[in-house]
């Protein structure tokens, strides 16, 4: 973890070796501390097993989803999830979204934020800590770290060593690994913009597009730096989400919290035993620091909630392992909320709460939004009309006196299947409708297609002062009788 101390903050190295502070000048005392490399230890307990069956379902979900198949029919893609930028559309099992719903997506990012938001009120940044992408790669690569170089102690001992062959086909190992999994990484990406097993033959045959390999090319790299070389650093200084949870909390959020009432003063646990035997004062915290040593991203929860701590609950893990050992009661470390320790500080009664204003509002704003989006999903046409009218001319005046407007209309079947349509209007009195080219009693359209047509609107009937009426356009489906309608002016002099 890198810190931004303070020029008082920081112990220039000079000092340490006996030259007064005093001495130095600004200019001598560096503003930013450099990075140490952090050593996570491993650590057994009820949240890491949490994290692993989070890691195990989200990238079983990433890496496999591409591969699932789901039949939409004859000429339709069988990939249950598909992203088909040639043909605009976006597949999600039963669901087919075209361009023109593009609120669907949006609709799903609002409920996305809204979730984050509610996480955040009840506990925290426990996106970050469990379900965030870069947590979860992380994870993974420290998982492979430790298979191959072993864990801290044997980590921390071989990078202080010299070079050696030993140590050269570790690191080389590691990396290796690493290399396969971030280009495995870009590789499952490309596959949900592509039948995933046609790509897979493709790429394996360097017969695939160009951009695929760029694509797999950018997410190697940046998975790789991101996940086994920057790590904390990310969450540190390059996520945003930190900053904004921030301004979001409150003091009944539950967050990773050292109970310091219970663990203050520190001591050996001798040291506790014999203090206790006095009457005076003893902390649980015997400071074995092993609450640090298990931290990703290097932070002591003992000095109360930082910016780089993403609340994954390893520290928890490790301090109930210490306090098991050393007979005290667990949950020296725990999910508490700052209320909670200013009750029991003052010797008040505390009752944790999770459904408060801020909770029901997002709660609530969650329910509104889906119920919003699900009755737009369900009240969705197969059908769909739109029309453009021409501007230049705006209308045409016959040699017979009457008036002509021409219009471009686009039709919408998004049913898989070929339909046949009936195409009318209204609004305009005595008006004809001309289809060049075709009859509009008959316009047949693809299955999962739009077609556009040219149309024709004439009267002989004289307009209204205004010049302009209202004209609509009704598409009806003649074998199911569905219409949908579209309404635009019919234009005179």
């Amino acid at each position: 973890m890198t810190a931004l101390p303070t020029k008082s903050q920081h112990k220039p190295a000079a000092a340490v070796a006996g030259v007064s502070a005093a001495a130095l000048s600004d200019e001598d005392i560096p503003l930013y501390e450099a990075r140490r490399q952090i050593y996570p230890q491993s650590v057994h307990g009820r949240f890491r097993q949490i994290k692993w069956i989070v890691l195990a379902v989200t990238l079983g979900i990433y890496y496999l989803l591409p591969f699932i198949r789901w039949d939409r029919g004859p000429d339709a893609p069988s990939q249950a999830v598909l992203i088909d930028f040639p043909n605009r559309r976006f597949y999600f099992f039963f669901l087919e979204i075209w361009p023109q719903e593009f609120y669907y997506v949006a609709g799903l990012l609002i409920l996305a934020a809204l979730i984050l938001f509610l996480m955040n009120a009840v506990a925290g940044r426990v996106w970050c800590g469990y379900l965030c992408p870069q947590t979860v790669w992380t994870d993974l690569y420290m998982a492979v770290e430790r298979m191959i170089e072993g864990d801290r102690r044997e980590r921390m001992r071989a990078d202080a060593a010299p070079w050696s062959m030993e140590k050269f086909a570790h690191k080389t190992l590691k990396h290796s690994v690493w290399l396969l999994i971030a280009w495995w990484t870009g590789g499952a990406w490309v596959l949900y913009f592509a039948d995933a097993p046609t790509l897979v033959v493709q790429l394996a045959t360097f017969q695939a597009p160009a951009v695929a390999y760029m694509s797999i090319a950018v997410l190697t790299f940046t998975t790789y730096t991101l996940a086994g070389h920057m790590r904390e650093q990310v969450c540190t200084y390059m996520c945003p989400w930190p900053r904004i949870q921030a301004a979001l909390t409150d003091e009944y959020a539950l967050n990773v919290t050292y109970l310091y009432d219970r663990g203050e003063p520190r001591g050996s646990v001798k040291k506790a035993a014999v203090l206790r035997e006095k009457g005076l004062p003893a902390g649980d915290c015997i400071d074995c620091d092993q609450c640090v040593a298990v931290c990703p991203t290097g932070v002591d929860i003992r000095k109360g909630l930082q910016l780089p701590c993403i609340q994954c609950g390893l520290c928890i893990d490790a301090c109930n392992t210490v306090m098991q050992k050393v007979g005290r009661p667990g949950n020296l470390i725990t999910y508490d909320s700052e209320a909670s320790l200013e009750a029991r500080l003052a010797g008040k009664p505390f009752v944790q709460r999770i459904v408060r204003p801020r909770t029901i509002l997002y709660a609530g704003l969650i329910v509104l939004v889906s119920g919003l989006m699900l009755t737009a999903l369900l009240g969705r046409a197969t059908e769909g009309v739109a029309a453009i009218h021409d501007r230049n001319p705006l209308f045409v005046r016959l040699s017979d006196g009457a008036l002509r407007n021409a219009y471009t209309l686009r039709l919408t079947n998004k049913k898989l299947e070929e339909r046949s349509f009936i195409l009318s209007i209204e609004g305009v009195p005595g008006g004809q409708l001309e289809v060049i080219g075709d009859n509009a009693d008959g316009l047949v359209v693809g299955p999962d297609q739009t077609r556009e047509i040219r149309v024709l609107v004439t009267t002989h009937d004289k307009l209204a002062p205004s010049a302009s009426l209202p004209l609509t356009f009704r598409l009806r489906d003649k074998a199911s009788g569905l219409t949908a309608a579209v309404t635009d002016h019919f234009i005179g002099p």
